[in-house]
């Protein structure tokens, strides 16, 4: 049951994680994070605000021994009344709603993989999937993006679960702990119900063909993909958030044509919703890396409203 727990808590905040890459190499303006000011925690202030608050970006999963947090973001959280994520995450450890959403992975008409993939494609995907110790059949109706997440997964990093146990660490699961002990309020900015809406934006075709392409890209060789994840992991302690949006660029997410949708459209909606709950409280604001940099991203957008963002090392 642990591990079923932690793969569905897994696969929506990865799902985060994957909306945050862009497609392309962000562009520069005024606004947007300089290599100057590189850094992961933000400091929020200005616009009438009593009391500043802060943004800081994650990645979903890392190492137990490459996990980090430095005594600013510490001391922010500590200084947090609310600590808010992606999505709230205090209700995504709630069985019962984990298996609610869960229903909704699935693919609408009783559509199957088989019906989307030629039977080469297939072949690849199902061989990928057997390699990474999950036989293909018990997803087969699965939305083929929540696959995609899927695609570079080892079960056995979920065996003991992410709060440290195991050989993986989740800053979202670290930061809630934190807060959990400061008795902190959680908030999220969207609602995993949302998140779930946008797999429906796509069609199911397409869907299948970023899969395909995720698992050609790497040759289906995850020795390729852990290099690119260990030169990622680099970059984020590095708190080169400038470079790491620039790597997902051109390892091309995938997600194309649906950009604005899925990463920009996202962040822009973010932006009234962090203001009421900075206007009413210090708030700490956790939130995929990939989402910080960028003339569209959270700290451009800030800047744009008229806040004061500062980088905090």
């Amino acid at each position: 049951m642990k591990q079923i727990i932690s793969l569905l808590f897994v696969l929506f905040v990865a799902f985060g994680q994957l909306l945050a890459q862009p497609a392309t190499t962000p562009t520069t303006s005024t606004t947007a994070p300089t290599k100057e000011e590189n850094a992961l925690l933000w400091r929020i202030s200005g616009k009438g605000l009593a009391t500043a608050s802060y943004l800081y970006g994650t990645i979903h999963m890392i190492g137990k021994e490459d996990f980090f947090l430095t005594d600013s973001t510490r001391s922010a959280i500590d200084r947090a009344k609310l600590v808010t994520f992606e999505i709230n995450m205090e209700d995504m450890m709630d069985i019962s709603s984990q298996i609610g959403l869960m229903m909704k992975s699935f693919m609408a008409g009783g559509k199957t993989l088989k019906d989307l993939l030629s039977p080469a494609d297939y072949e690849l995907v199902k061989a990928h999937f057997d390699k990474q110790g999950m036989p293909i059949f018990l997803f087969e109706r699965m939305k083929p993006m929540f696959l995609s997440v899927m695609a570079d997964m080892d079960m056995s990093d979920l065996s003991s679960g992410l709060g440290g146990n195991g050989d993986m660490v989740s800053y979202e699961m670290k930061i809630m702990d934190i807060a959990q002990q400061n008795k902190a309020k959680m908030g999220g900015l969207e609602t995993a119900e949302y998140q779930m809406s946008m797999f429906d934006s796509i069609p199911y075709e397409d869907q299948a063909k970023m899969l395909v392409e995720s698992i050609k890209m790497s040759g289906g060789d995850s020795s390729e993909a852990d290099g690119q994840f260990a030169e990622m992991v680099k970059l984020y302690k590095e708190q080169d958030i400038v470079g790491m949006v620039s790597m997902m660029g051109e390892e091309d997410s995938g997600i194309g044509g649906y950009e604005d949708l899925l990463l920009n459209q996202r962040n822009r909606n973010w932006i009234p919703v962090m203001g009421e709950m900075m206007v009413k409280q210090p708030t700490f604001f956790a939130v995929g890396a990939g989402h910080l940099a960028g003339d569209q991203g959270v700290v451009s957008l800030l800047r744009k409203e008229g806040y004061k963002v500062e980088a905090v090392k």
